[in-house]
């Protein structure tokens, strides 16, 4: 069975930091590009950023210098460490694997919940 399990959010004060990890089972992991989504209530999920298996990186505008994807295909594993917290960055986050032939089935997790709140 495929599996996507995030870890790593809570709550945290505007400028505060944290590390979002989301580990992958039951796939060929570098077969994916693997991302990472977010989900306001009351908004539209939108892309956080992306990272496929060779190293290329993608970010949301309002991410970008603050938010940094990095990916351990020896471990299953992704991350995003996020900084300078914002409470706009408040949020579930989910973590999404994504063929990269696009032809296959696209993986969600069960989101992790960041709080930015002073």
């Amino acid at each position: 069975q495929v599996q996507l399990v995030e870890s790593g959010g809570g709550l945290v004060q505007p400028g505060g930091s944290l590390r979002l990890s989301c580990a992958a089972s039951g796939l060929l992991f570098s077969h994916y590009v693997m991302g990472w989504y977010r989900q306001a209530p009351g908004k539209q999920r939108e892309l956080v950023a992306t990272s496929t298996s060779s190293g290329s990186t993608n970010y949301a505008d309002s991410v970008k210098g603050r938010f940094t994807i990095t990916r351990d295909n020896a471990k299953n594993t992704v991350y995003l460490q996020m900084n300078s917290l914002k409470p706009e960055d408040s949020a579930v986050y989910y973590c999404n694997a994504n063929p990269r032939s696009g032809l296959g089935y696209n993986y969600w997790g069960q989101g992790t919940q960041v709080t930015v709140s002073s």
